[in-house]
């Protein structure tokens, strides 16, 4: 009995050793089918909409308190950029839930349309009705990237007043301004069109408008529309990014479409040969014989 114990205790090593070998190589297939370019266009995508939705909600809130604290004191006023806040606080949060499901679907996509995929499951089969969906998507991603471009020409108008007026305010703290009066370095948001022309005060000089520029409201919004303008950025390298990725696809499954038709064709001409030739054999074996 003593003696069977070191067969027994290698051939169990043995087993575990091909058993881990077995979940190495299943390991090293499933990082490979991984479609890591579409998945760092997908981290990406989700960064940029999450930094451009959460960080322009929030400015647009601070810039409407501002607004209603220091530029507008009548409520009329600015009825009207408190409703255009609030329309475009909807559409971000739209945006957001769009971009989300965009983004795994195309993930999706990528991890259907990857060369290692297609080696694992030996049936996967091209269609043209896959084909199709692919060029659908290359379309729709170049449309939507056209689109984050004016969102991102359009986020950076935000950064531009609020830097002018940053400007402003630093301007007074230079040697120069003390040469001349203060209060006449003055914001006036009116020419802007934030508010109408009739809006009381309208602007701000000289030391109300120094401490404008020390409110939370006034730089934290500042800062935040620069991280929605880059957020807005980087989405737009990211659907760039899928637009080549889906293309690569799209032109990957036509070539092995056309592989596929042409293996058949040249499968179907040695059936045909191979009949013809088993039929002359029959035709001769029986001229023979007769």
């Amino acid at each position: 009995m003593d003696g069977m114990k070191p067969e027994t205790t290698a051939e169990e090593n043995q087993d575990e050793r091909e058993e881990s070998k077995g979940c190495f190589e299943c390991c090293i297939k499933c990082l490979g089918g991984v479609p890591y370019a579409s998945l760092v266009a997908t981290i990406l995508c989700f960064s940029g909409v999450a930094l451009f939705c959460g960080c322009g909600h929030v400015a647009l809130t601070g810039t409407v308190t501002m607004v209603e604290n220091h530029f507008s004191r009548v409520t009329s006023d600015h009825a009207t950029l408190t409703d255009v806040v609030q329309i475009l606080q909807y559409i971000i949060y739209g945006i957001a839930c769009f971009f989300f499901l965009y983004g795994i679907i195309l993930l999706a996509e990528g991890f259907y349309t990857t060369s290692a995929v297609k080696e694992m499951h030996s049936e996967f089969k091209t269609t043209v009705c896959g084909r199709c969906i692919s060029a659908m998507f290359v379309f729709l991603t170049y449309i939507l990237g056209l689109g984050w471009l004016g969102i991102f020409g359009f986020s950076t108008v935000p950064v531009f007043l609020f830097y002018n007026m940053w400007t402003t305010c630093g301007a007074m703290k230079s040697p120069i301004a003390n040469l001349t009066s203060v209060d006449n370095i003055c914001v006036d948001v009116r020419q802007y069109g934030i508010i109408p022309w009739n809006a009381t005060p309208g602007k701000a000089c000289g030391s109300t408008l120094s401490d404008i520029c020390n409110t939370s409201e006034f730089y934290l919004s500042y800062h935040l529309y620069i991280v929605a303008c880059a957020g807005a950025g980087a989405t737009v390298i990211a659907l760039i990014h899928y637009l080549m990725i889906l293309a690569a696809n799209w032109a990957y499954l036509k070539g092995l479409c056309q592989q596929t038709h042409a293996y058949q064709d040249i499968q179907t001409r040695d059936d045909q040969e191979l009949q013809d030739v088993q039929s002359r054999s029959k035709e001769g074996l029986n001229s023979s014989y007769s």
